[in-house]
């Protein structure tokens, strides 16, 4: 099997594409003042992803209650205004180095699309922060409902069979296990891991899954996947 052998590429976008673990940290450790500074990473970490489970709603609305959660836990300051420019800031997570010109790269070879747990709101700023790459979108506003659920996957194959694309057309590329990797191979998606986190301790942000899933394909980064993308094109040219 080829990576040339597809013809779309579905991508998790925040923790694949968009650094989220680099901008809650950045946010936090701004908005917490003095205290946040001397955090580890996990530190802040452990206590977001307890928020963000009890509060999995809407990222362009939830996140503010999410930072408060975490504030209290961590002894931050967990004032309105700290809340609402932690939200704001959710907004303006980073794009990861090589997002860009990679996804710039793999659009002369694929369809792209976006398939994220953030909301419409939240995904219409990523994209833009990503160069408005994507050919197709599917977040949580249409499928009501959130990754690792597999009737995420259920909507994203019938939206692309309506566009004329077979399922063995598609691969799935994601940086989470828990969310993405293991879910859609159960479910027959071909995969593509983008281990972020190769050669660092622990899951950081993301949830440990039960069990690390063998994919299809993996890369370091979304770079590597593109230099692979074009070398098997070279050859078939």
């Amino acid at each position: 099997m080829k990576l040339t052998d597809f013809k779309v590429l579905t991508f998790d976008v925040v923790g694949t594409l968009i650094d989220f673990e680099r901008g809650v940290l950045a946010s936090v450790r701004r908005i917490g003042g003095p205290k946040a500074k001397d955090l580890t990473d996990d530190q802040i970490f452990e206590p977001y992803m307890r928020g963000r489970a009890a509060y999995p709603g809407r990222s362009s609305h939830e996140m503010a209650n999410v930072y408060l959660s975490l504030a209290k836990e961590l002894g931050l300051p967990d004032d309105a205004q700290s809340a609402a420019a932690f939200q704001r800031d959710v907004l303006e997570w980073p794009a990861f180095a090589d997002s860009v010109a990679a996804l710039k790269r793999l659009r002369k070879h694929f369809r792209l699309v976006a398939m994220t747990n953030a909301d419409r709101v939240a995904l219409s700023a990523y994209a833009h922060t990503l160069g408005d790459p994507f050919d197709d979108t599917v977040c949580c506003d249409e499928t009501g409902v959130a990754k690792p659920d597999p009737q995420f996957f259920a909507y994203n194959r019938g939206r692309q069979a309506a566009f004329g694309y077979k399922f063995g057309e598609i691969l799935h590329t994601a940086q989470s296990q828990y969310h993405d990797i293991g879910v859609a191979t159960k479910l027959g998606y071909a995969t593509c891991w983008i281990e972020r986190r190769q050669n660092v301790k622990g899951f950081g942000a993301t949830p440990v899954p039960e069990t690390v899933t063998t994919p299809t394909f993996k890369f370091a980064t979304l770079g590597a996947l593109a230099d692979a993308v074009e070398a098997e094109a070279r050859l078939a040219a």
